[in-house]
Parts: structure tokens; C-alpha cells; sequence
């Protein structure tokens, strides 16, 4: 496996990166995540926008322009002879000396990655994933904004693990207001009466980009949408619940603790919704990168 770190590519057991850098010492950073199909970029410029933003919140100076990371990407795809493939952009403060100053760190950490996407059959997108209600909440905004993808990531996993605790494939996570967020690496959304309900970006989530094309979607086929504050009863009697990210796109959730959300799994609109998604994403899909030489 090939990784791109800095300014060269180097195999995985040769990509190292100082025990000095601030990503790993203090999660100083940022990420994006994207995906690939056929070795075209899904929606690469609403993701590199989002890299932009969250390197601007954290006064962080991208290294490469929107143009530079096209061939590095497409090198990477050809070197992994992957097509599909789960990307991962990683952009840390830099090797530094101890302590929080930024202005210890000169030169940023870029590190690529890809990797071959995660498949779910038919059958376990028919039956959906079972979720975990977090005891642990959501970092307040006014802690750290959501709109930030920060390496510090500590607030997630430890939802994470409790879900793993309790043989959940994920956890829902509420905000400190008790009102429904988001799951550890995806949105949510849920349907009541035929009407698509998702939280709010004012109750401290991540604006998924996943998120904003099923919005688009679900809107483009006229079924109503809110977006709003709900509670966990709310979610709890809903018909239909479904999670949203880049890599399991639109996924039906049969379970939340130990209550069936509708049937206990998919619903009829999610699964039309993962149906006018696979048929639409080309339209959001970028030039071959892995034919950008033929």
C-alpha cells in the first residue's frame, strides 16, 4: 500500500511521522474524507471547500491548492490499483516544539491515504444497522465548532466505544440540550407521516456533504423535508430511520437501543432514496483521475 506524506509517496510500513508533530501530540489538525468511484472524485470541490473551512477556523494554512491534490490523488489511486477507493486528507499543524503555540509548527503535515471502500450487501442495507444511545454528548459548540473535522476526534470515539460495548454497529449521539445530533461519523435522518426530518446545523452538527445530496435528492422528488431540534421520542416513533456518509452513502437503521424504529428495518422511502442515489451519483462525479495519463 502506497501513502502520499509531504512531497513523496512512500509504502505504508515507510510512512512515518515525527513524535514531535502537534497532530499527534495535541490533535492539532484537520481531515476530510471523500470517496471514488470508478477513479472519479465524488463532489470534490464541496469537499475541498470543507478542507479549506476547517483549516481557515483553526488558523491553518493549506499547503496545497485545490488543483495540486488532483494528480496526487490520481497517482495514489493508480499505485493502490484502486478505482473505488476511501480517501482520507490529513492536514496537521506540523512538527514542533512542545507546548500550543502554532507558531512553533512552520510547516504543515500532509498525509493522503486510500483505501479499497467498505461493501454492504443487499441484505444488510435491507435490514439496517442497530444504534446505541451515547451517554456521552456531543461537544458544545461553543467548545469547539462542529464545522471543524478536527483529528481531535476523542469526544466520537468515546461514543464509539460504548457502542462497541454493547454489540451496536454505531452510537446516536444528543446534544447538550438533550436534542437528537448526530452518530459518530454520519447524520441521521428520520421519516414520519412520508416527511423526511434531519437535525438542524444549529444543534451542533457536522454539515455532511453526504447529507446535502440527499437534501437535494429528496427535495428533487418532492418529498417534504424539515430540518429542525427533535427529541429522542421524536426519533424513537418515528416509521423509518437512516444514518448518511461518504463511505455507506444511505444506510437504514432497524434499531436504536432496544427499540425497533417502524418494522425493525428498512423502510419504504429510505429505500427509495438509496435507489435515486446510486442512480444519481454520477452527476456529482469528477474526470477519470486513473486515465489522466492515457
Amino acid at each position: 500500500m502506497w501513502v502520499y506524506l509531504n512531497d513523496r509517496f512512500v509504502k505504508k510500513e515507510h510512512a512515518r511521522v515525527s513524535v514531535f508533530d502537534h497532530g499527534f501530540l495535541y490533535g492539532d489538525g484537520v481531515y476530510e474524507t471523500l470517496r471514488t468511484y470508478d477513479g472519479r472524485m465524488f463532489l470534490w470541490e464541496r469537499h475541498v471547500a470543507r478542507l479549506r473551512r476547517s483549516c481557515e477556523l483553526i488558523g491553518l494554512t493549506l499547503p496545497l491548492s485545490d488543483e495540486a491534490w488532483t494528480p496526487i490523488i490520481g497517482e495514489l489511486l493508480i499505485r493502490n490499483g484502486l478505482q473505488d477507493s476511501g480517501l482520507r486528507l490529513t492536514v496537521s499543524r506540523g512538527e514542533g516544539e512542545l507546548g500550543l503555540d502554532p507558531r512553533l509548527c512552520p510547516h504543515p503535515t500532509v498525509v493522503v491515504v486510500a483505501k479499497p471502500v467498505v461493501m454492504y450487501t443487499d441484505q444488510q442495507r435491507e435490514q439496517g444497522l442497530e444504534l446505541h444511545l451515547a451517554s456521552v454528548r456531543r461537544n458544545p459548540q461553543l467548545a469547539q465548532s462542529p464545522q471543524i473535522k478536527s483529528l481531535s476526534f476523542l469526544n466520537n470515539i468515546l461514543a464509539k466505544q460504548e457502542a462497541v460495548r454493547v454489540g451496536a454497529d454505531d452510537a446516536l449521539m444528543l446534544n447538550m440540550d438533550a436534542y437528537v445530533a448526530e452518530c459518530t461519523t454520519s447524520n441521521i435522518f428520520f421519516i414520519k407521516n412520508q416527511c423526511l426530518y434531519t437535525p438542524a446545523v444549529e444543534c451542533g452538527i457536522l454539515e455532511g456533504i453526504t447529507r446535502e445530496v440527499v437534501l437535494e435528492l429528496a427535495n428533487e422528488q418532492g418529498v417534504k423535508i424539515e430540518e429542525g431540534r427533535y427529541t429522542l421520542e421524536c426519533l424513537l416513533q418515528a416509521d423509518e430511520c437512516f444514518m448518511t456518509n461518504t463511505g455507506i452513502e444511505v444506510m437504514a437503521v432497524s434499531k436504536i437501543g432496544d427499540c425497533p424504529i417502524g418494522q425493525g428495518k428498512r423502510g419504504l422511502l429510505t429505500g427509495e432514496l438509496q435507489k435515486v442515489f446510486k442512480e444519481n451519483v454520477n452527476r456529482y462525479l469528477g474526470p477519470c483521475l486513473t486515465a489522466l495519463d492515457a
